[in-house]
């Protein structure tokens, strides 16, 4: 089979149906690529992937041709990467502690809100269930752009809070607190703004979605998820969610279930209606597979970029990598 031609394979349900396409994308061998941690398509359709080995960001046309690279040693950990409408990322660095604006070309514009120092949170490790919430940042990892430029920033490893920055950087609103109950959250870990203006978070350890006003009222909650880790909007108000599972990716303290839902993508409509899904099994080396999925991006003509933190989960379980998915797209048939 040659690189980046569809399979016959269909994958999801309905007007929602997908075919992978293979050996997407062509990675020059002298990229230290470890893992796609996260991905995001500019307006342009150019491809962005946030990986963590050196450069950071690895940018490629839709058809997988590599273009360029930057980001050598600027970051600590790369998390989360967002393009925003004005031709700009924001990148999320959690233990660096820090939330960046960048050039598409790799400029560095400002930081928003502090860097370097984590804040206050009583934190050990990565133990969502030792923290308090407090101000930015304690292990950030994703960041949405509104219209209007104002950013909505998931303070999720460390934290238990939605920062709310205007356009200048200045820091409107904090909200929530560790905790299930409702609008509070254990791993706060994706984040998007649907067409109604609404915060959609992925409270990933709770295995639900969040959804907001800017001003942090809760507005609907919804629960057919699994571990998701990011949520992306599309268009008809479709909303795109990558879902972690819990066969993979766990805590130390969190025991794989008997019977466990590997990493999957669902589609929903705006109302939290399941319009598609595909994933879910245990096998992430088939077509349909996912081991970790952690980030997901939708370009302009409905391709999905889903991009999974193989390596490290697996080197945390003890597991070989070789060979797990770490970055695949599906074409919209």
């Amino acid at each position: 089979m040659t690189p980046n031609t569809k399979t016959n394979t269909r994958l999801g349900q309905g007007n929602w149906q997908y075919q992978p396409v293979p050996d997407w994308p062509q990675i020059p061998k002298d990229i230290n690529f470890v893992e796609a941690i996260g991905v995001t398509v500019a307006q342009d359709d150019r491809v962005f992937v946030f990986n963590r080995g050196n450069p950071a960001v690895l940018i490629f046309q839709p058809d997988g041709q590599f273009l360029s690279a930057w980001g050598d040693d600027v970051f600590v950990r790369p998390h989360g990467i967002t393009a925003a409408q004005n031709g700009t990322l924001y990148l999320t660095d959690d233990l660096g502690h820090r939330v960046a604006q960048f050039t598409l070309d790799g400029q560095h514009l400002r930081n928003i809100g502090p860097a370097g120092d984590p804040s206050k949170t009583g934190v050990t490790g990565f133990d969502y269930r030792s923290i308090s919430s407090a101000g930015p940042y304690n292990l950030p990892t994703n960041v949405a752009v509104a219209a209007d430029g104002h950013l909505f920033i998931a303070d999720g490893y460390g934290n238990a809070c939605i920062h709310h920055f205007d356009a200048d950087g200045n820091l409107i609103l904090t909200w929530g607190a560790p905790g299930d109950a409702a609008g509070q959250f254990n791993v706060p870990h994706g984040i998007c703004i649907d067409s109604r203006d609404r915060v959609l978070v992925a409270d990933r350890e709770n295995s639900r979605i969040l959804i907001f006003d800017r001003e942090g009222t809760l507005m609907q909650t919804w629960t057919d998820v699994v571990r998701p880790c990011q949520v992306f909007t599309g268009t008809d108000n479709t909303i795109f969610v990558a879902e972690l599972g819990n066969q993979n990716g766990r805590f130390p303290w969190q025991q794989r279930p008997p019977q466990p839902t590997g990493g999957r993508v669902s589609i929903f409509d705006s109302d939290g209606t399941l319009l598609s899904r595909w994933g879910g099994g245990l096998d992430a080396r088939r077509s349909d597979g996912f081991y970790a999925g952690h980030d997901i991006s939708v370009d302009s003509k409905g391709s999905v970029y889903v991009g999974e933190v193989a390596v490290t989960a697996a080197t945390a379980a003890g597991e070989d990598a070789t060979g797990l998915p770490t970055l695949r797209k599906f074409v919209r048939v």
